[in-house]
Protein backbone atom coordinates (compact mmCIF):
# COMPACT_ATOMS: atom_id res chain seq x y z
CA UNK A 1 0.00 0.00 0.00
CA UNK A 2 2.99 2.42 0.89
CA UNK A 3 3.95 2.05 -2.27
CA UNK A 4 1.68 2.39 -4.28
CA UNK A 5 1.02 6.07 -2.67
CA UNK A 6 4.82 6.86 -3.28
CA UNK A 7 4.45 5.46 -6.59
CA UNK A 8 1.44 7.79 -7.62
CA UNK A 9 3.36 10.91 -5.85
CA UNK A 10 6.35 10.13 -8.19
CA UNK A 11 3.62 10.37 -11.27
CA UNK A 12 2.08 13.34 -10.06
CA UNK A 13 6.25 15.11 -9.54
CA UNK A 14 6.90 13.65 -12.86
CA UNK A 15 4.54 15.16 -14.70
CA UNK A 16 4.70 18.53 -12.49
CA UNK A 17 8.99 18.43 -13.72
CA UNK A 18 8.54 16.99 -17.22
CA UNK A 19 4.89 18.89 -18.62
CA UNK A 20 5.16 22.32 -17.00
CA UNK A 21 1.72 21.68 -15.27
CA UNK A 22 1.25 25.36 -14.23
CA UNK A 23 -1.40 27.64 -12.92
CA UNK A 24 -4.45 28.83 -15.05
CA UNK A 25 -3.38 32.71 -15.77
CA UNK A 26 -5.35 34.81 -13.84
CA UNK A 27 -6.92 38.09 -15.48
CA UNK A 28 -6.62 39.95 -12.28
CA UNK A 29 -3.60 39.07 -11.14
CA UNK A 30 -1.56 38.54 -14.17
CA UNK A 31 -3.63 40.17 -17.05
CA UNK A 32 -4.78 43.32 -15.47
CA UNK A 33 -1.80 44.73 -14.75
CA UNK A 34 0.08 43.72 -17.39
CA UNK A 35 -2.45 45.91 -19.27
CA UNK A 36 -3.12 49.00 -16.92
CA UNK A 37 1.42 49.07 -17.43
CA UNK A 38 1.42 48.39 -21.24
CA UNK A 39 -1.60 50.13 -22.73
CA UNK A 40 -3.30 52.52 -19.76
CA UNK A 41 -1.54 55.41 -21.05
CA UNK A 42 -3.64 55.46 -24.52
CA UNK A 43 -6.77 52.68 -23.80
CA UNK A 44 -7.67 54.14 -20.42
CA UNK A 45 -11.69 55.39 -21.55
CA UNK A 46 -10.36 58.97 -22.01
CA UNK A 47 -7.09 58.20 -23.57
CA UNK A 48 -6.38 58.44 -27.69
CA UNK A 49 -6.08 55.01 -28.27
CA UNK A 50 -9.85 54.63 -26.63
CA UNK A 51 -11.08 57.35 -28.84
CA UNK A 52 -9.58 56.25 -31.93
CA UNK A 53 -10.53 52.97 -31.34
CA UNK A 54 -13.18 51.95 -28.25
CA UNK A 55 -10.75 49.56 -27.16
CA UNK A 56 -10.03 50.25 -22.91
CA UNK A 57 -8.18 47.93 -20.54
CA UNK A 58 -9.95 49.71 -17.94
CA UNK A 59 -11.25 46.19 -17.07
CA UNK A 60 -12.49 42.38 -17.64
CA UNK A 61 -15.51 43.79 -19.66
CA UNK A 62 -14.32 46.57 -22.04
CA UNK A 63 -11.26 44.53 -22.91
CA UNK A 64 -13.86 41.64 -23.62
CA UNK A 65 -15.62 44.50 -25.30
CA UNK A 66 -13.64 45.27 -27.74
CA UNK A 67 -13.33 47.55 -30.09
CA UNK A 68 -15.78 49.87 -31.98
CA UNK A 69 -15.66 46.95 -34.74
CA UNK A 70 -16.05 43.92 -32.52
CA UNK A 71 -13.80 41.94 -30.10
CA UNK A 72 -10.35 41.79 -29.42
CA UNK A 73 -10.25 38.63 -27.61
CA UNK A 74 -11.54 34.79 -29.07
CA UNK A 75 -11.40 32.90 -26.11
CA UNK A 76 -9.33 29.52 -26.69
CA UNK A 77 -8.05 31.06 -30.01
CA UNK A 78 -5.05 33.56 -29.79
CA UNK A 79 -4.11 33.74 -33.23
CA UNK A 80 -7.82 34.66 -33.89
CA UNK A 81 -7.51 37.54 -31.52
CA UNK A 82 -6.34 40.86 -32.44
CA UNK A 83 -5.39 41.50 -28.97
CA UNK A 84 -2.46 39.24 -29.08
CA UNK A 85 -1.63 39.45 -33.13
CA UNK A 86 -1.20 43.59 -32.58
CA UNK A 87 1.11 42.96 -29.45
CA UNK A 88 2.66 39.72 -31.03
CA UNK A 89 3.98 42.09 -33.99
CA UNK A 90 1.99 39.50 -36.76
CA UNK A 91 0.17 42.42 -37.82
CA UNK A 92 1.16 45.32 -40.12
CA UNK A 93 4.13 48.00 -38.36
CA UNK A 94 1.26 50.91 -37.98
CA UNK A 95 -1.01 48.72 -36.18
CA UNK A 96 1.18 47.01 -33.84
CA UNK A 97 1.01 48.01 -30.19
CA UNK A 98 1.69 49.48 -28.21
CA UNK A 99 3.10 51.54 -30.66
CA UNK A 100 7.12 52.10 -30.75
CA UNK A 101 8.22 52.93 -33.71
CA UNK A 102 8.04 55.69 -36.53
CA UNK A 103 5.89 53.80 -39.22
CA UNK A 104 3.15 53.93 -36.19
CA UNK A 105 -0.45 55.83 -36.93
CA UNK A 106 -0.49 56.03 -33.04
CA UNK A 107 0.93 59.74 -31.97
CA UNK A 108 1.90 58.08 -28.46
CA UNK A 109 4.97 56.21 -27.48
CA UNK A 110 5.43 52.87 -25.82
CA UNK A 111 7.87 49.89 -25.38
CA UNK A 112 6.75 46.63 -26.50
CA UNK A 113 5.93 43.85 -24.31
CA UNK A 114 8.17 41.06 -23.84
CA UNK A 115 8.28 37.86 -24.99
CA UNK A 116 7.22 36.33 -21.80
CA UNK A 117 4.38 38.96 -21.68
CA UNK A 118 3.03 38.71 -24.62
CA UNK A 119 3.38 34.78 -23.88
CA UNK A 120 0.99 35.19 -20.93
CA UNK A 121 -1.49 37.19 -22.93
CA UNK A 122 -1.45 33.85 -25.59
CA UNK A 123 -2.25 31.78 -22.67
CA UNK A 124 -4.20 33.58 -21.25
CA UNK A 125 -6.39 33.43 -24.42
CA UNK A 126 -5.86 29.97 -25.41
CA UNK A 127 -7.16 29.08 -21.84
CA UNK A 128 -10.61 30.93 -22.97
CA UNK A 129 -9.42 34.07 -21.60
CA UNK A 130 -11.56 33.87 -18.06
CA UNK A 131 -12.43 36.45 -15.67
CA UNK A 132 -10.38 34.64 -12.71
Amino acid sequence: MTANIVYRVCVVALCFGLFGCERPVSYANDIQPLLTESCGNCHFRTGEGSIASGFSVSGYDDVMKGTSLGPVVIPGSSESSNLYRVIAGKVAPEIRMPPHHIESWAEGRGKPLTDEQVAVIKRWIDEGAKNN
